[in-house]
């Protein structure tokens, strides 16, 4: 690929069936959680009685808004949910998408700050591994730079996160800008084990759905 004159303005991924992608940068989270709940109850199976589908919906709008608030305390641009076409939401796993500038160094002059070069930046990600509790790799993503990074983060109650998981962050250097990292940061609670098999399974989807990332300048 042919060195970027200047940086992409966003990004795409073949993102399956099942799943919804919720912009943070807008300000009309209602709209968004509205359009999403009733696209779901709509294809919900017709033999489900109503007394049952309205508690559904409360709670899937209320874990909706809990997620979307989360990930904007988090200054995340966009956040994706898998969703169950019989309504119900699974929170078991997300996507939260982000942007990043890492790190930065003094220049020799030490009167400006000179950006790392994204493989130094990878260099120092790598050698933060300790022991098998975090796991480390390099590589490209649609011609540019990629850290990948692997770990499983205990349970926090006191923040929200009641069970273990295990989380994959890809940090992909932006073309044409080597102070901006693209961050795709996923995480699920597999079965409740974060590595039982259902998490690698879905730790072996997501490096998948990031072999689809390209991209884009349009």
């Amino acid at each position: 690929m042919a060195e970027a004159t200047s940086p992409p303005t966003g990004y795409r991924l073949l993102l399956p069936s099942g799943w919804v992608q919720i912009p943070l940068r807008q300000s009309k989270t209602e709209e968004i959680v509205h359009r999403i709940v009733t696209d779901a109850f709509r294809r919900a199976p017709g033999d489900i009685p109503r007394d049952k589908l309205t508690p559904l919906r409360l709670e899937m709008e209320r874990r909706l808004r809990a997620a979307i608030a989360d990930a904007r305390k988090a200054k995340a641009l966009e956040i994706y949910l898998p969703m169950r076409l019989s309504g119900e939401m699974n929170l078991g796993a997300s996507i939260v998408v982000s942007e990043a500038r890492l790190p930065s160094h003094s220049a020799p002059d030490a009167s400006d700050v000179a950006v790392s070069h994204p493989t130094e930046v990878a260099a120092r990600l790598i050698s933060r591994s300790h022991g098998t509790e975090l796991d480390l790799s390099s590589g490209e993503i649609d011609g540019a730079l990629a850290v990948r990074q692997e770990r499983v983060m205990p349970a926090d109650p006191g923040h929200g996160a009641e069970m273990a998981s295990r989380r994959v962050d890809y940090l992909v250097s932006v073309p044409g800008d080597p102070s901006r990292w693209f961050v795709a940061a996923f995480s699920t609670i597999g079965a409740g084990n974060p590595q039982d098999d259902l998490a690698d399974a879905l730790v072996e989807w997501f490096d998948a759905l990031m072999a689809t990332f390209r991209w884009s300048w349009a």
